[in-house]
């Protein structure tokens, strides 16, 4: 059983039908500046993504002097787990937030109001650097034209990034 997409009602697994903890409309402060948070913190996120891999690149080149080159491709493996694990571990655990998303006071929650655990959010961080890659960034201006801000792999994950907890409180 579907729920209405007007409905501030969401289907539950027996049928009961459960408010939706995220309708705009009854919690309009939980959506409101989500966009530009989420901008600006996968900035702050990119900034430390960087430095994880700037580090991983000089232990790599040293291990690849040591080893005499033998350790060199793994450097290659390596480099694109940075951030799919910076993101699934962050996302996945209980705070639901990267570092970025947690000091503009953003949180990642199911679409039935719960916490991603960390395979769905592996997930959503493999399909926002497919859609991004594979469309350059136009994918998030979804996010521009419905009234929670999701993104596509917001929609194609069962997630919504929200306003929760945070030290930023007056951006």
């Amino acid at each position: 059983m579907a729920a209405n997409p007007h409905s501030t009602e969401l289907a539950t697994v027996d049928g009961e039908r459960a408010e939706d903890p995220f309708d705009p409309l009854i919690r309009p402060e939980i959506h409101d500046g989500v966009i530009v948070r989420r901008v600006v913190a996968y900035l702050v996120d990119i900034i430390i993504i960087a430095l994880a891999t700037l580090l991983a690149m000089a232990a790599f080149a040293v291990l690849g002097v040591l080893s005499f080159g033998v350790l060199s491709p793994a450097l290659a493996v390596m480099l694109p787990l940075i951030p799919l694990t910076y993101h699934t571990a962050l996302i996945g655990a209980p705070a639901s937030a990267t570092l970025g998303m947690r000091l503009f006071g953003l949180e990642v929650r199911r679409i039935d109001g719960g916490r991603p655990g960390y395979l769905q959010a592996a997930l959503l961080t493999i399909v926002f650097y497919v859609t991004v890659g594979v469309t350059g960034w136009l994918v998030l201006l979804v996010a521009l034209f419905n009234d929670r801000s999701r993104a596509v792999h917001d929609y194609l994950c069962g997630t919504l990034v929200v306003r929760g907890p945070g030290p930023v409180a007056g951006l």
